[in-house]
């Protein structure tokens, strides 16, 4: 073959040839054996309607358009093997994620490299086929020879992905173990965009990356999905365990809000497995109703004495070194817990260590806070109203509980 490619359309049905030029039977299957070579095909399965036969790869002598030719007779039945990726059955017109182009696609072809290697011929599995070309060659299948298809084909532009940057979806975990499976490109995703994967995925699917992605990435990923009942579904398929894992890594107010979604049995069953600590503040935030400033507060937030220096808050802000990324305000009490002074993060980076937070704070500086019964409505109010990044929420006693961020409010937003 002039372009040393060969596409899977064509190669099922090709015919296959033993040493005397007898035709012994059609390609039906070719399979991968990815504990062993992750591109290589390592057999094809070939035969009839009742019977086939499994060709190694070794055993080939020469593959083109015209057939593949044997160099070696010893064939054995074909048995089914779970350590066997098979490019019809486990891929073809599958979903499967792009881990480049961050989509979710379904394989209409595959496009092999043909090689030669060691005086025979073998098949590397260079990208599968997703575009329209590739939907003309299913058509064309078994109807028109494959050398006019080809000819035919190059006014279509090709639309591929490379072999290395699919990610299959296999939703049995014992099977994705023999396969050597893995959903490690996908960590490599930001998890805003590895969300809008999952959304497209069926629940099976869903099932399969959530069981192989760490917990961390899991719990970034499932805080952006933004519809609720998806995020409850998600952790109800998996095992308690391995949800309290995922659940531990968010944010409490975002863990309180798919737990409160979820059938009481089964988010019991989660915090159940759940460490101690993230397991109680999840608890007291599902205490309170959700359309209130109790139930939207994260109860994670730094808070130092209102006698404190500007040398202390940085030293508060490393000990809580987890909640840089989203930090915004550092909140005064005094020392009786309650919440005296709200101050920008910006501020500490302007001024002497030395220096005291009150100061910093002004004597003039409002106090925006919000009482854990406020309604939904009038907390966006407050915060629109002052332009807040972060509204305080307090106690029936004043004292500091938690605190509403803007990014909660856009959320909230968006789900109403």
């Amino acid at each position: 073959m002039a372009d040393s490619l060969l596409f899977l359309t064509e190669l099922t049905g090709m015919k296959v040839y033993d040493l005397k030029g007898r035709r012994i039977g059609r390609v039906r299957d070719a399979c991968l054996s990815p504990r062993v070579d992750k591109v290589r095909i390592d057999q094809f399965l070939v035969g009839g309607e009742l019977t086939w036969w499994t060709v190694r790869h070794d055993q080939v002598a020469t593959i083109s358009l015209d057939g593949i030719y044997l160099r070696d007779e010893q064939l054995v039945p074909f048995h089914d093997d779970v350590w066997m990726l098979r490019m019809v059955r486990d891929l073809l017109d599958q979903q499967i994620i792009d881990a480049q182009g961050r989509k979710v696609v379904r394989v209409n072809d595959v496009t092999f490299e043909l090689k030669r290697v060691n005086a025979h011929d073998e098949l590397w599995v260079l990208e599968v086929d997703v575009g329209v070309r590739s939907i003309f060659r299913r058509l064309c299948q078994g109807v028109v020879p494959p050398r006019l298809v080809r000819r035919a084909m190059m006014r279509i532009a090709p639309k591929s992905i490379r072999w290395e940057f699919c990610n299959i979806i296999e939703p049995d975990p014992q099977r994705r173990l023999r396969l050597n499976i893995d959903m490690k490109g996908l960590e490599e995703i930001h998890p805003a965009d590895l969300a809008d994967i999952i959304e497209e995925l069926s629940h099976e699917g869903r099932e399969a990356v959530f069981e192989s992605l760490d917990s961390e990435v899991a719990a970034e990923t499932l805080s952006e999905v933004e519809d609720t009942s998806m995020q409850a579904a998600i952790l109800e398929s998996l095992d308690a365990d391995r949800a309290a894992d995922i659940v531990e890594e968010m944010a409490p107010d975002e863990a309180a809000d798919v737990l409160a979604e979820m059938e009481e049995e089964s988010s019991e069953a989660i915090l159940d497995e759940m460490e101690d600590e993230p397991k109680t503040d999840v608890e007291e935030l599902l205490e309170f109703d959700e359309n209130s400033a109790g139930g939207m507060m994260n109860s994670e937030f730094i808070a130092v004495a209102d006698t404190a220096t500007v040398a202390d808050a940085l030293q508060a802000v490393r000990e809580n070194a987890e909640q840089v990324d989203t930090l915004t305000n550092l909140f005064l009490v005094d020392a009786g817990g309650h919440l005296t002074a709200s101050l920008p993060i910006a501020r500490l980076l302007l001024a002497d260590p030395g220096t005291a937070l009150q100061t910093l704070a002004g004597e003039d500086d409002v106090v925006v806070s919000a009482p854990v019964t406020e309604r939904r409505e009038r907390v966006t109010e407050l915060v629109d109203k002052y332009n807040l990044m972060a509204l305080p929420v307090t106690n029936e006693a004043g004292k500091l509980v938690g605190t509403i961020t803007a990014d909660d409010i856009i959320s909230a937003l968006r789900q109403d």
